[in-house]
């Protein structure tokens, strides 16, 4: 689950493993210490290969340029994309808490400097890619992650 600050990632994460079963992972909580002390590099790939070393998993979470995104594209399936409007995201942001200048600014980059290195990273895998551009997309996945459950 990838995508700018406060698009909604953790929520439709935390559905898809009530849908599917599947255990869910917040990045922010394995990668950020005490204090929004970031992991080095090679410790935050070795955790990654944790991560990813199961069955199935749903990984949620867009450290933007801190991030070494292709540790998990090189074992994913399938790759959700909240690319939802920039003033939902700050509306969003700006209703949950007091976030700090570095997430403003990463927030108000994602689409120009984030999403091209994303489209980037994504490019030639052979991925299930989604990119869900509004509320009303995300909801329909989650109905589609419904009935497909059912059957």
């Amino acid at each position: 689950m990838l995508g700018p600050g406060a698009a909604g990632k953790s929520t439709l994460a935390r559905r898809m493993g009530e849908i599917t079963g599947l255990p869910v992972v917040e990045l922010d909580e394995v990668y950020w210490g005490e204090d929004l002390v970031p992991l080095d590099r090679q410790e935050w790939v070795r955790r990654q290969q944790d991560l990813t070393a199961g069955p199935g998993w749903i990984l949620d979470g867009d450290l933007g340029p801190h991030d070494v995104l292709e540790t998990r594209l090189d074992v994913a399936d399938t790759v959700i994309v909240l690319d939802l409007p920039r003033r939902v995201c700050a509306w969003r942001a700006l209703r949950r808490s007091h976030e700090r200048w570095d997430f403003w600014s990463w927030l108000l980059r994602w689409r120009r400097e984030s999403r091209p290195r994303l489209r980037a990273a994504l490019a030639g895998r052979p991925l299930d890619v989604r990119f869900l551009r509004s509320q009303r997309q995300v909801e329909a996945f989650i109905d589609g992650l419904e009935r497909a459950a059912e059957a």
